[in-house]
């Protein structure tokens, strides 16, 4: 049996007073149904025939009464005509922080210019983090996931090599 589409009414959209007079989908489907398919029980719930598959007469019930109820999977709900499944929240992956250490012999300039190459930081911003490695003997460059931190910590000590500072930085989590 094919069902054919009935056309909506868009006018329910443009005046609310008449959504609550206008007829949801679900009943004109079943009455389209009723209407091709004299049989049809009104106590059915809408898609029962649909479901068994072609039209069957009254007296084809199965023993026992109303047909097994199908196993209910309870992560999926019923919200009106719509099947809705819960997402499970991934969770967040560990964050792990961007330490630079102080020494006596890297210039503040080149600390300045490896946080914002680096970490992105504005030279305001990268001014006070070198201010805070240099006055405490440490400050955090910046917070990232364990993969891009272990990465941005490489980075610094290779720039660090290449103009032969012994600046150091590592990584700890958050």
């Amino acid at each position: 049996m094919l069902l054919r589409m009935l056309p909506t009414d868009r006018t329910c959209a443009a005046d609310p007073t008449r959504f609550a007079e206008s007829r949801s989908g679900e009943t004109m489907l079943r009455d389209s149904i009723r209407k091709e398919n004299p049989t049809w029980n009104r106590a059915d719930p809408p898609g029962a025939r649909l479901a068994a598959g072609p039209a069957a007469g009254p007296g084809d019930e199965p023993p026992g009464g109303a047909p097994p109820k199908k196993p209910v999977d309870p992560s999926r709900e019923r919200d009106g005509a719509v099947a809705t499944k819960e997402r499970s929240k991934s969770a967040r992956p560990p964050r792990f922080k961007v330490i630079l250490y102080n020494d006596n012999y890297t210039p503040m300039e080149f600390v300045v210019q490896v946080l914002e190459k680096v970490f992105g930081k504005s030279p305001s911003a990268a001014t006070q983090i070198m201010l805070q490695i240099h006055r405490s003997g440490m400050g955090i460059g910046g917070v990232y996931v364990l993969e891009v931190a272990e990465t941005k910590s490489a980075t610094v000590l290779r720039m660090a090599e290449e103009r032969g500072y012994p600046l150091r930085s590592g990584v700890e989590k958050e």
